[in-house]
């Protein structure tokens, strides 16, 4: 279980510490970044997570804005000498203070929504968001003097997030609103962990050792190091009484006292794509793969395809669904499996000899429609309450995927349920990562309000659900 309580056990630093990959991260570049943009759902996100980042982006003249979202009212409910108003100031006050011993040039913005409903307010949240990363970029400040001059290229802006696979709802939902506007406006983004080092360990597969980047300047988490001492109200009790109580402890907060401070960078594929670049895997690639094999991905023969369909099968909130489209259908294999469970299932495919294979498999199965189709294309028309999107995005580009995801968005009925999974490790041929795919899933969901209902995590393959409709399964059979 994910722990949002730094009081309570969590992975030592010394744990993390021991582990080499660390001391082997690539350092994180500033170079060519003409402004600065970091996102805190709460007062001292910034600071544990980026403020060794805001500190070197001083160092070298980076024009820097922190906006905060939330009040940060929340951190003390139980408070018997501090309400919450007077909370909401204090944390305003420390932000301030630490900001400006980080980044004495930086901006800051505090847009004070109510702790712990991000999710709540994410479409005023975005809208906010929006305008203010549209405003021209404050004019580049000098660098100290015994810095290096900033080498910059025009327009180039870095974002700076909550990482969305932090656990924290307020952290997720912020994430997936910086990643939506990043790919929006062609913005780079880099996340920051902040509860990882609590809940997670080394060999965790959420752990994304391959995105790890870190900031090891000595001078930049001198003045973070400094700066976390701003944040009285989270760092020392309130008072003696119960509830008043410190919430970053020493234990806590020695995971942002190391000698670097590690972010995570979006993979390559999340930039924005050239217009002469590959949009999709051409047809003929998936006709020649086919031709030399009757199953190429071994989905009858390999026990991890077959535990991934257990897995998709069993993560869908509802037992039966009046019509569904299954994209990348392949050779049928899924296919097979939900159409029991369907009241129509249209499965399409690039590949006309898949079709013509899934047709033998599922010859009896009259509810099952199969098509060619290029879904990059021509979207299938038509309302559908599931939509599986498994293992296809990685086919497609940056712009192309959300041509799609926009078509599936259009399509899903207001109780829909979009399941997408896909394979994490890298493949020479495919234009995106899984990783990469999931990252503009995420971003799509939160622009058309769904609500992730299940993620699941391994270190092979990820798989997500969404549903416009919030509630639970428990919730939507009268259990809770």
């Amino acid at each position: 279980m994910v722990s949002f309580d730094s009081r309570d056990p969590g992975t030592p630093s010394a744990v993390w510490m021991t582990d080499p990959r660390l001391a082997e991260l690539p350092a994180f570049p500033l170079t060519g970044v003409d402004r600065m943009i970091v996102l805190a759902a709460h007062p001292d996100d910034e600071t544990l997570g980026a403020g060794a980042l805001l500190a070197s982006a001083f160092a070298v003249g980076i024009p820097a804005e922190v906006i905060i979202v939330t009040d940060g009212s929340a951190s003390h409910p139980g408070s018997p000498t501090v309400d919450a108003a007077d909370l909401a100031a204090a944390r305003t006050a420390e932000a301030t203070e630490a900001i400006a011993l980080l980044n004495p040039r930086a901006g800051v913005t505090f847009l004070g929504f109510p702790d712990g409903r991000v999710r709540e307010h994410a479409d005023e949240i975005r809208a906010a968001l929006g305008e203010h990363a549209a405003a021209p970029a404050p004019a580049a400040a000098p660098a100290p003097a015994a810095a290096p001059a900033p080498v910059a290229a025009p327009g180039r802006t870095l974002l700076v997030a909550p990482w969305r696979g932090d656990g924290h709802r307020d952290h997720r939902v912020l994430g997936e609103i910086a990643a939506s506007l990043a790919l929006e406006r062609g913005a780079e983004l880099v996340e920051y962990p902040v509860w990882l080092w609590h809940w997670a360990t080394p060999a965790d597969p959420a752990t994304p050792w391959e995105r790890f980047a870190a900031v090891t300047d000595p001078a930049a988490l001198a003045r973070k190091r400094t700066a976390l001492t701003a944040y009285r109200s989270q760092s020392e009790p309130l008072s003696e009484a119960p509830g008043d109580e410190a919430l970053l402890n020493p234990t806590f907060l020695a995971h942002f006292d190391r000698s670097q401070e590690v972010l995570i960078v979006s993979p390559p594929s999340t930039a924005t794509t050239s217009s002469t670049a590959t949009t999709s895997l051409s047809r003929d690639y998936f006709d020649d793969t086919y031709a030399r094999h009757d199953d190429p991905w071994g989905f009858t023969s390999r026990w991890y395809e077959e535990r991934k369909r257990s897995v998709t099968v069993a993560s869908l909130p509802r037992p039966n669904f009046a019509s569904a489209l299954e994209i990348g259908c392949s050779i049928g294999v899924l296919t097979e499996q939900l159409a029991p469970r369907t009241g129509t299932l249209l499965a399409v495919d690039i590949a006309p000899a898949a079709i013509e294979r899934a047709r033998e498999r599922l010859a009896g199965h009259p509810n099952v429609h199969l098509a060619v189709a290029d879904v990059a294309e021509t979207f299938p028309s038509g309302a559908f309450d599931l939509l599986l999107l498994s293992e296809v995005g990685y086919y497609l580009d940056v712009p192309t995927l959300q041509n799609v995801l926009a078509g599936i968005a259009a399509s899903l009925t207001p109780d829909g349920v979009f399941v997408a999974c896909h394979w994490r490790h890298p493949v020479a041929d495919y234009l995106q990562t899984g990783d990469g795919v999931h990252e503009q899933v995420a971003s799509a969901a939160t622009t058309a309000g769904w609500t992730l209902l299940s993620h699941h995590l391994e270190r092979d393959f990820v798989l997500d659900v969404y549903s416009p409709d919030p509630r639970s399964v428990a919730e939507q059979t009268g259990l809770a």
